[in-house]
């Protein structure tokens, strides 16, 4: 792996399966012993500028897992870009911690991080990806199905951050994904041109279209999240009503195959995106996908410390 892991597509598709090898056995191992050693003696800075519940709470629990502490910083204790620079902080940080783990509002927040720091930085969000998201599903389809090639997939909503990450996951690893939203809220054109280049190597089908029974018809994994991300809420209004027909319910899944599974990567706007029926449903694999991402998050510190 390199030092960092910004964008999915710093790995290639050995190195996620490696990530997914490692996952399992670092769970193996932790159902006999409540502690490992593995980080010992060192410390994660977990660098937020937006507020959280999984990301914090996985990447704290992995961190302290494999033996190793991790510091919580708020925006109130930074103020990245603003009371101090990111260089600054990077270089700072460079010289206590031995990795950053930054969940920011601009891509480009994570991007300097990585250029100035020393040690890993790992990208726990941004504007534009949400690569440990991503991996973290991917490990749900391959503990589900044994396999992740030719798994045809829908996105069904917003052309956003764990969407783009989801675009270029599917080229990397084989996966068919149609992604269907309203007019105007297609995912970032750099985004898909990167992951059709990279679906020409895996032979990967990759669709970008408006209509959301098209992209559920025969599907085997539909998956949505919510149409507002943080920092758009004054566009709520608007947004409810160009996604009215995009909600994940029960006679959109009509569409799939009879043995679908539904995925959301939470939190989740219950009655809006999803409802509530699908949601809690037996079809529903959205829990799998939230306890992977401390098995993948402790994979991914593990391979970028050792």
């Amino acid at each position: 792996m390199k030092k960092d892991l910004c964008s999915i597509s710093d790995l290639t598709r050995d190195e996620i399966y490696q990530l997914f090898t490692r996952s399992r056995a670092l769970k193996e191992k932790l159902k006999t012993s409540a502690q490992l050693s593995t980080l010992k003696g060192k410390v994660v800075a977990l660098v937020f500028e937006k507020p959280s519940l999984r990301t914090r709470v996985t990447f704290e629990t992995a961190t302290y897992s494999l033996g190793g502490d991790a510091t919580y910083l708020s925006p109130a204790d930074i103020g990245l870009g603003k009371r101090e620079s990111v260089k600054d902080v990077a270089n700072n940080l460079s010289l206590w911690v031995s990795a950053i783990v930054a969940r920011t509002f601009a891509h480009s927040t994570v991007l300097d991080l990585a250029r100035y720091a020393k040690i890993p930085v790992i990208n726990a969000l941004s504007d534009l990806e949400h690569p440990c998201q991503t991996l973290a599903d991917f490990l749900t389809i391959f503990e589900q199905d044994g396999k992740i090639e030719k798994t045809q997939i829908a996105w069904v909503g917003d052309g956003n951050n764990v969407c783009h990450s989801l675009l270029l996951g599917s080229a990397i690893l084989g996966a068919n994904l149609k992604v269907a939203t309203p007019k105007g809220y297609e995912p970032r054109k750099e985004i898909v041109n990167q992951a059709l280049e990279l679906a020409k190597v895996t032979k990967t089908e990759i669709k970008i279209i408006n209509d959301p029974i098209e992209a559920v018809k025969n599907s085997e994994y539909i998956y949505t999240d919510t149409w507002i991300s943080m920092g758009e809420e004054s566009q709520a209004e608007m947004k409810k009503r160009a996604f009215a027909s995009f909600q994940v319910n029960e006679k959109l899944l009509k569409n799939a195959v009879s043995e679908y599974k539904v995925m959301h990567c939470l939190p989740a706007h219950r009655g809006e995106e999803i409802t509530d029926q699908v949601l809690d449903g037996t079809h529903s694999v959205i829990l799998n996908q939230a306890e992977n991402r401390l098995h993948i998050q402790r994979a991914i510190i593990a391979e970028l410390l050792k």
